[in-house]
């Protein structure tokens, strides 16, 4: 079992800013977008978001995800996809 933790940290601290040179902005959306998956699947999965797994992030738990994106915080398809 693999924690996404570390993977995620790197992604954000690394990855995005260093080797693609994204923006600040940038950057931040996509903390915010883990962060609001992270939330979500911790309370599916009844554990805390630095406990999860990849192999937790299963297709229907993403699904779900997508559709709680729109139905509970009113998120339109295209701002839900991005």
């Amino acid at each position: 079992m693999i924690p996404i933790a570390p993977h995620i940290t790197s992604f954000l601290q690394q990855r995005l800013p260093e080797e693609r040179r994204a923006s600040e902005n940038t950057c931040e959306s996509y903390a915010y977008a883990f962060q609001l998956l992270f939330e979500y699947a911790s309370t599916c999965l009844k554990t805390s978001p630095s406990e999860l797994l990849f192999e937790q992030l299963d297709a229907p738990l993403i699904v779900n995800f997508l559709n709680h994106l729109e139905t509970a915080r009113g998120n339109g398809p295209s701002s839900r996809n991005t």
